[in-house]
């Protein structure tokens, strides 16, 4: 039988002289397993991390992740693929994120891609297949299987190989700080925290609610995020969308009435949370609803308005046009937010303001202007300033 080609580390011992040569090395790459099912925060199950020579799986069952930070924190650059979730795990198991990062997904939609995953770039770069996992696997359970630990292994076994495929694309279409770019707003951006205060935008229902009903549904909301922190299981757990909009509309005083509102349910609200919730409804009787501007669309001005859909048409070929992912470069919202009085957004400073949000700009400004060419759409063109 063939010998795999990765060591499981099970002890704090294995892990603390894993960490020793770690810190020597200056790139390697990451990526992690979760357990997200009944929890608020997501439970790493395994750490699998590679460089030239090495590749070992990390029980964090068994460990303590915490000396990891040391790390993150030195330098070195962290290799992985998709790695938004990865980062929300390291920031609340170490207490910080990789001071260096490229991700292969962000840096391939510069060079052709479009949020690949990592076994079609695996397959297009290196013509190595990756295992595709069980997406039912439960990684918490112990002992893992061979089949489980082959396939988190082949995860990181080539991704420095991709990586380096990928720099080198981005060398020679000159995208390189694009794409580093692109990855620093992640780096930075998605492992941080869901605001409890903005809870309530990302609850449909409550767009349609005024006044006190929409008060008191914000505060539920911030509660409710709150709570489920705490108590660390998911926000539909421990209270429904619809049974929150509920409790904001008929404002209860009793648990009784409160679990006959409509989307209550007998899983919700319970070990005393049905009274904190009717605390909330009472303390905002009277209070006046948060500014609801960020639930609607940025308000272009009357005379731009009808620039927004050629705007957007003429990025989306641009991207097509140079081979980008039309989502990384810009969106609908992103061009109303550019056009709209106020914050700039994404297109205001980075690359995608050398792409497209000077053009936009100098466009409103009357210094170019869209023209459609046969044969190329639509084509931004400067003004003659010649009388």
């Amino acid at each position: 039988m063939e010998q795999p080609d990765w060591e499981m580390i099970e002890t704090q011992g294995g892990f603390d002289e894993l960490l020793d040569e770690w810190k020597g090395v200056e790139r390697y790459a990451l990526d992690t397993e979760f357990h997200r099912e009944g929890t608020y925060h997501p439970r790493v199950a395994l750490v699998q991390v590679a460089w030239p020579g090495r590749l070992a799986l990390i029980d964090p069952l068994a460990v303590n992740l915490a000396p990891l930070s040391e790390v993150l924190a030195n330098g070195s650059c962290a290799v992985m693929h998709a790695a938004r979730q990865d980062l929300e795990i390291l920031h609340r198991e170490c207490g910080l994120v990789p001071t260096e990062l490229f991700d292969t997904q962000v840096a391939a939609n510069f060079v052709g891609f479009s949020n690949p995953s990592l076994g079609t770039l695996s397959e297009r770069l290196t013509g190595k297949k990756v295992p595709k996992g069980d997406r039912l696997t439960d990684w918490m359970r112990r002992p893992l299987k061979p089949t489980q630990l082959s396939y988190a292994a082949a995860d990181v076994r080539d991704l420095l190989d991709i990586a380096d495929r990928l720099i080198e694309q981005l060398d020679r279409r000159d995208r390189t700080t694009w794409a580093a770019d692109a990855i620093e707003e992640e780096r930075t951006d998605s492992w941080t925290t869901r605001d409890p205060a903005v809870a309530w935008t990302r609850i449909k229902e409550v767009r349609h609610l005024r006044g006190q009903a929409l008060a008191t549904a914000q505060a539920l909301a911030m509660w409710r995020e709150e709570a489920a922190a705490s108590d660390d299981v998911p926000t539909r757990n421990l209270l429904s969308d619809l049974g929150l909009v509920g409790l904001a509309q008929t404002r209860p005083d009793t648990v009784k009435t409160a679990r006959a509102v409509r989307g209550v349910d007998g899983r919700n609200l319970r070990h005393g949370r049905a009274e904190d919730a009717l605390a909330v409804i009472a303390a905002s009787e009277g209070a006046e609803p948060a500014d609801a501007e960020s639930l609607r669309s940025p308000e272009v001005p009357g005379d731009l308005r009808s620039a927004i859909g050629l705007v957007t048409t003429w990025v989306k070929q641009l991207a097509k046009d140079l081979d980008l992912d039309p989502s990384t470069v810009a969106t609908r919202h992103d061009v109303e937010m550019l056009l709209a009085p106020g914050p700039d957004g994404r297109l205001g400073s980075g690359w995608r303001a050398e792409l497209v949000g000077d053009p936009i700009r100098d466009l409103v400004a009357g210094q170019s202007a869209l023209a459609f060419q046969r044969g190329s759409g639509l084509v931004l063109e400067p003004r003659s300033t010649s009388a």
